[in-house]
């Protein structure tokens, strides 16, 4: 399938700035020859927290997996600090976190918390892993549970073990991809506050994949809308709620008026791109 390099109209350019983290240009994906996004320009200041929503199957996992360099575009180009996401990654640059924790089972919470670590860094003992990730499952509100193994987690618990996992290489960049997404309303908001406090303590880069309005709102500083066949960024949101944020931001009549925002600009992502 050829792509042309002329973007549609409705596709909004992000604007990229020299001194962004990630920087996404012109990126395309044909898969199966369909096209699957067009033309995504995407920039995220260094120590930002960015939320990617859309209607589903518009391409956002797509997405963050080509930031992670997991998937490479067809056409386009990304780099995170000026390298190509294959070698970030390959400098411990990337973490990752997806909906499903994918813990070991036989491996307690501070094992599995270190297990990504022992295997990109293998002049480490194993006392220096366990301090480590020891050192993240505190971070992350776990310290007290390092003994126990995956079947004696909550799902919430699970997931914290998996970002104190992905924060244990102390990455510039970490790519959420719906990491909340299993998770009651309760335990989503509780992780949604947790993650906030971790992103103002470590001043992580976070890219989050979220179907939720009011997630994307109460924790990011910019909110990117994606819109479907093909996916492309339609519009672009700036959050500009002071931090620190707690869950009472979401009765801020400030907070209502971005989700009534928001919600519009999703009506019209739902509306096809047209033919590219």
């Amino acid at each position: 399938m050829r792509i042309e390099t002329i973007r549609a109209a409705g596709d909004r350019p992000a604007h990229i700035r020299h001194d962004d983290l990630i920087s996404a240009k012109g990126v395309s994906v044909v898969m199966a020859r369909q096209l699957i996004l067009r033309n995504i320009d995407l920039s995220v200041p260094k120590g930002s927290f960015v939320s990617l929503i859309g209607p589903s199957g518009c391409g956002k996992s797509t997405l963050l997996k080509v930031l992670a360099g997991l998937v490479q575009p067809t056409q386009g180009s990304v780099s995170i600090a000026g390298l190509a996401p294959v070698e970030a990654a390959r400098k411990r640059m990337i973490g990752l976190v997806f909906q499903d924790a994918n813990l070991l089972p036989w491996k307690n919470a501070v094992d599995n918390a270190s297990m990504l670590l022992g295997i990109a860094d293998k002049s480490l003992s194993r006392s220096d892993l366990r301090a480590r990730g020891q050192e993240m499952l505190e971070l992350v509100g776990l310290g007290d549970s390092a003994h126990k193994r995956p079947n004696e987690l909550s799902g919430g618990m699970r997931q914290r073990v998996a970002i104190a996992r992905a924060l244990a290489l102390d990455p510039a960049v970490l790519l959420m991809d719906e990491p909340f997404g299993a998770l009651d309303a309760i335990t989503r908001d509780s992780m949604g506050q947790s993650l906030l406090e971790i992103w103002q303590r470590t001043g992580k880069t976070i890219v989050l994949v979220t179907h939720s309005i009011d997630e994307a709102i109460h924790l990011s500083r910019h909110v990117h809308v994606l819109g479907i066949k093909p996916g492309r960024i339609t519009e672009s949101l700036d959050i500009a709620l002071p931090y620190p944020r707690d869950l009472s931001v979401t009765e801020d009549p400030e907070f209502v008026r971005l989700v009534v925002q928001l919600r519009t600009m999703l009506r019209s992502s739902h509306q096809p791109g047209g033919a590219s």
